[in-house]
């Protein structure tokens, strides 16, 4: 028996909970991790609650990344005891996800954890800054380097964001940091950020050029942020798309791309190249240390995570919210 969080929609409605489930009940997969951490991120959070059509089939247990041990492998890739982390593929919307003491997977969505990560490290991190990490360097291969100029982080407070700001920092870059939130000026300078924006001054329509104001930028917010945000970013510059806190809608104008050669780069985190992956955690493992990651972290048990979903999508989360599953 092990337990998880378990989503289930019937006539009776739309429920999350905490169950005990026989490990019979584990989707097909050649590898069952112990999982010994998980997160609770934005997309998580719409599963839980029911405000995103998030969960493609149920009953299911959401959590689009974990960290944990290899207890039984028939892929040759992994054997027992090896240390790994999973982000996306489908976890926790189409197949059983981390927020269980158990979790059956294909070992192809799995890699191996660096040597110097261990597992609550690697959640503090989870797919929100990995994903951030992806974003970073998508912006490198573009040719963005700290002498080129500031580079925007949108969504501050948030997961992404939070970590975005930690390695552009940690990379040499001036950060400014956009947030709805400005009692969290201290928390966000904590972290790295030069400058501090209010949210309101990208969140609305605006023109269709703007004045240029930074040369790339993370954006997890999308919608007219994301127009705005490409409408300010100087000539040549880059911007990497990987969210939509505000809306999956774009209403922008190609001036930017057709005037100053801004390149929008879409951030896929859900099933990048396994060299990919393995070099993004590389690099976090490299630059962001245990000291580092605790200010953005909040650490939970399994029987809060419901409750914290609700929190999370009502704004009142800031940082990492990391789930020990066995507690």
């Amino acid at each position: 028996m092990f337990r998880a969080v378990l989503i289930e929609k019937d006539e009776q409605g739309y429920r999350a909970k905490v169950a005990e489930l026989p490990e019979s009940r584990l989707p097909e997969g050649d590898v069952v991790v112990d999982v010994e951490y998980s997160t609770l991120n934005y997309k998580d959070g719409l599963a839980i609650t029911g405000k995103g059509p998030v969960v493609r089939s149920f009953p299911m247990v959401p959590g689009i990344d974990f960290a944990g041990v290899v207890r039984s492998s028939s892929d040759p890739a992994f054997a027992p005891g090896d240390r790994v982390v999973l982000n996306g593929w489908g976890v926790g919307e189409q197949h059983w996800g981390g927020l269980a003491q158990q979790a059956k997977v294909k070992g192809d969505w799995l890699i191996k954890l660096p040597a110097s990560m261990p597992s609550r490290r690697a959640m503090i991190i989870g797919t929100a800054g990995y994903t951030a990490m992806l974003c970073i360097m998508a912006l490198e291969r573009h040719g963005i380097r700290p002498g080129s100029g500031d580079v925007l982080v949108t969504g501050a407070g948030g997961g992404v964001g939070s970590i975005a700001i930690m390695l552009l920092k940690k990379l040499g870059f001036r950060v400014v940091a956009s947030t709805g939130r400005p009692e969290e000026r201290p928390y966000l300078e904590a972290l790295g950020a030069a400058e501090i924006i209010d949210r309101a001054s990208l969140s609305e329509p605006g023109k269709p050029l703007q004045k240029e104001r930074w040369i790339a930028a993370v954006d997890s917010v999308g919608s007219h942020t994301l127009a705005n945000v490409c409408a300010s970013t100087k000539a040549d510059g880059a911007v990497a798309a990987c969210g939509m806190a505000q809306g999956l809608d774009l209403h922008a104008s190609v001036a930017p791309f057709i005037l100053r050669g801004v390149a929008l780069f879409g951030i896929n985190s859900v099933t990048p190249p396994k060299a990919e992956r393995v070099e993004a955690w590389d690099r976090l493992a490299s630059l962001l240390t245990a000291s580092d990651l605790e200010q953005t972290a909040l650490d939970i048990g399994l029987n809060e995570v419901v409750a914290s979903a609700a929190r999370l999508m009502s704004g009142q989360v800031r940082g990492r919210t990391v789930v020990d599953v066995n507690k």
